[in-house]
């Protein structure tokens, strides 16, 4: 059956593609819009795995000249599983270093959510902030560095063994693109303190939790539209697992 249903879904989405591709040649070309969707094997976001099943991941963006606002989302297909909806924003100065600033939340279907709770001790927000390098032409070599600055970040424990405040977790991650793949590295730089309890949002130590290779191709559709295709080799070798996940960009 679910078979079935993922067969049944990329049908729809090869025919939306499709759809979409006639009406853009009745647009403008300086739509500062754009949209798209992403039908993911699995979602694996920073060496972590959020829902075991396959992933859907739309996203809306606004952009003018270096500056950029939108929203992205994540909804597994094995309900409840793991839904996300994010809000970000960002400014790229001369298109070689990027200011991002991110709003994630993960909706609970279950237990219920409240999404305009934004009290400190009680918020389903993640606030992040990320500085990136994005490499030139002469130099494909990108890299950044991300801290959660407020909200449901990992937190400490104080020394009586009550909740303290968060712990600022900090990934940085760099990677390198040759010809045919891209490889890639990630670092969870907290070390929370297991001898008081504390669990990280990361991982459980500083080191390697990222680490793996992607590489793509166009599908050809028609003469005029193709469809990207990408695969990634993700490893966590902190906690010692790997996934290969595809997909296809809409």
């Amino acid at each position: 059956m679910k078979k079935i249903t993922l067969l049944i879904l990329f049908s729809v989405l090869l025919s939306l593609s499709t759809t979409s591709l006639v009406a853009q040649e009745n647009t403008t070309e300086n739509n500062p819009f754009s949209i798209g969707c992403d039908l993911m094997s699995r979602y694996v976001w920073r060496g972590t795995d959020y829902g075991a099943s396959p992933s859907i991941q739309p996203g809306i963006e606004y952009s003018i000249g270096g500056f950029a606002i939108g929203t992205w989302g994540a909804f597994t297909t094995n309900l409840p599983g793991v839904q996300e909806v994010d809000l970000y924003a960002s400014y790229t100065f001369n298109n070689v270093i990027t200011l991002t600033f991110t709003d994630y939340f993960f909706p609970d279907e279950v237990a219920g959510y409240k999404y305009f709770n934004y009290k400190k001790s009680t918020t389903g927000h993640v606030f992040e902030g990320m500085l990136s390098f994005n490499g030139t032409e002469k130099v494909p070599l990108s890299a950044f560095v991300a801290t959660n600055f407020y909200g449901a970040d990992a937190k400490k424990v104080n020394d009586d063994g009550s909740e303290g405040d968060i712990q600022f977790s900090t990934y940085a991650e760099i990677a390198y693109t040759f010809k045919y793949v891209d490889v890639f590295m990630g670092i969870n730089c907290t070390s929370p303190d297991k001898d008081k309890g504390e669990t990280g949002y990361y991982g459980d130590s500083f080191g390697v939790v990222n680490l793996g290779l992607t590489t793509s191709k166009d599908i050809v559709i028609t003469d005029k539209f193709s469809l990207p295709l990408t695969a990634s080799l993700i490893t966590n070798p902190q906690a010692e697992k790997i996934y290969l996940v595809v997909g296809l960009s809409f």
